[in-house]
């Protein structure tokens, strides 16, 4: 069988770690399969060496308007280059050009922007780092841009989350070319989750940056997340907060964007994910630890914010 041509697109300022991941997969497969399943080279315009975001200098081994297919797969890097590399019509150009002679293509994190300059994520559903998801919605209204998953497919197009997504992604791809057995093999070794669901969402509370300037509701939430397993009902959290209910929904309301109920609802079900992914414990107690009572009652607030129960979502965390 021959190898799977995968072309990596990079440009100046782009993020080493995620064309790092990229490739890490891709030689993980080749090393632990049955055989080398790809060829994977990245690409820059004049085949010219880059300075990433990381001012790191990256070689390349094709001159980007020199490639032709067949292809497999192209990938477009993300990183801090990416609006200008949006904004340049030689790449966008050669992107638009290998989209037509490639079986897939793919974008990381901000690496979208460069695939909705080229009109290939016109009207379809797509993803990037959540935190350019604003900015690229308001340049390119045609894509239905969506910034909670990790990646998204759409046809023969897949676009991904930020940074560190490309190993989710590249894990999807490995296994729905050779398999499953050969995709866990890969996880394993790059001592990774195999795999994140595609839809669960990229933020997480605990990795987010730190809440509001508001102290009434830094304290609420430092509350919250040491006692996820007592009462916090919004007239609990009232009055430990000191202030009336209507006071503290205007404030996290302002703060947050959401009601106290409904952070404390999202805080239990992030939490109950950490513990589905890194114990045994059984789904009751897990239920009970993160204050929802029962294996039922987490069930339905799983399935309300990842799109999948909690009996899945711990068989996909499984590296060992």
């Amino acid at each position: 069988m021959d190898r799977r041509r995968v072309v990596i697109v990079a440009y100046e300022a782009s993020e080493l770690l995620e064309i790092a991941s990229i490739t890490s997969t891709l030689e993980s497969a080749n090393w632990h399969g049955a055989q080398p399943y790809y060829e994977y080279r990245v690409a820059t315009p004049g085949g010219h060496p880059i300075t990433t975001a990381t001012a790191l200098t990256l070689s390349a081994q094709l001159v980007l308007e020199r490639v032709t297919g067949p292809l497999d797969t192209v990938v477009v890097a993300g990183g801090i280059g990416h609006e200008d590399a949006a904004g340049n019509p030689l790449i966008v150009s050669h992107v638009r050009r290998l989209a037509k002679e490639s079986r897939r293509v793919a974008s990381v994190c901000t690496g979208s922007y460069i695939l909705a300059a080229a009109g290939l994520l016109d009207g379809r559903r797509a993803t990037t780092h959540w935190h350019q998801a604003e900015r690229m919605a308001e340049l390119y209204p045609d894509v239905v841009v969506d910034p909670d998953p990790i990646f998204i497919r759409d046809g023969n197009v897949a676009t991904s989350a930020g940074i560190t997504a490309a190993l989710d992604l590249m894990l999807a791809f490995v296994e729905e070319d050779n398999g499953t057995e050969l995709a866990r093999t890969v996880a394993r070794n790059l001592v990774t989750y195999l795999q994140r669901p595609g839809d669960q969402a990229q933020m997480s509370m605990f990795v987010s940056a730190p809440s509001p300037a508001n102290s009434l509701v830094k304290r609420t939430l430092e509350h919250i997340s040491a006692h996820l397993r007592d009462d916090l009902s919004t007239a609990t959290l009232a009055i430990e907060a000191g202030v009336s209910e209507r006071h503290l929904t205007r404030l996290f309301l302002k703060h947050l964007g959401q009601t106290p109920g409904r952070y404390v609802r999202q805080a239990r079900t992030e939490a109950a994910a950490h513990l589905l992914a890194s114990t045994s414990l059984p789904m009751a107690a897990v239920a009970v630890r993160c204050g929802f009572g029962t294996a039922e009652t987490l069930r339905q607030a799983f399935i309300d914010r990842y799109g999948i129960p909690p009996s899945r979502y711990r068989l996909t965390q499984a590296v060992g």
